[in-house]
C-alpha cells in the first residue's frame, strides 16, 4: 500500500508561481509512473501531467504545457510540480498518484493522495 501526501498549495497572485510536492511512502517508488491531476468544484478530475519511472518521459495537459513542469526524485520519494505564470484558471484542488502501469496519457492510477488547494487570485 502506498501512501501519498501533497503540500506546497496556496494563495498566489496571478502570474505567480508554486512549486507542489507529493512524498511517497509505503511502495517501491521508482516502480510507480507518477501523475499530478486537479479537481473544481462541480467538475471531473482531470490530468495535469505525469512522469515515467525513471523521469524519461513526461507528458502534459494542454493548457499547463510551457508553465507546468513535472519531475521527481527517486532518492527522496517525491513527486514535484513546478507551477509558473499562474492563472485563475489554475484554481483547484491538485492531487499526486501513483500507477503501476508505463506512463502513459490514460493510464489507471492505484493510489491518490489527499489533495492540496491552490487559488489563483488575479
Amino acid at each position: 500500500q502506498v501512501q501519498l501526501v501533497e503540500s506546497g498549495g496556496g494563495l498566489v497572485q496571478a502570474g505567480g508561481s508554486l512549486r507542489l510536492s507529493c512524498a511517497a511512502s509505503g511502495g517501491t517508488f521508482s516502480s510507480y509512473t507518477m501523475g499530478w491531476f486537479r479537481q473544481t468544484p462541480g467538475k471531473e478530475r482531470e490530468f495535469v501531467a505525469t512522469i515515467s519511472r525513471r523521469s524519461m518521459f513526461t507528458y502534459y495537459e494542454d493548457s499547463v504545457k510551457g508553465r507546468f513542469a513535472i519531475s521527481r526524485d527517486n532518492a527522496k520519494n517525491t513527486v514535484y510540480l513546478q507551477m509558473n505564470t499562474l492563472k485563475p484558471e489554475d484554481t483547484a484542488v491538485y492531487y499526486c498518484a501513483a500507477s503501476g502501469q508505463r506512463v502513459g496519457i490514460d493510464i489507471k492510477y492505484d493510489y491518490w493522495g489527499q489533495g492540496t488547494q491552490v487559488t489563483v487570485s488575479s
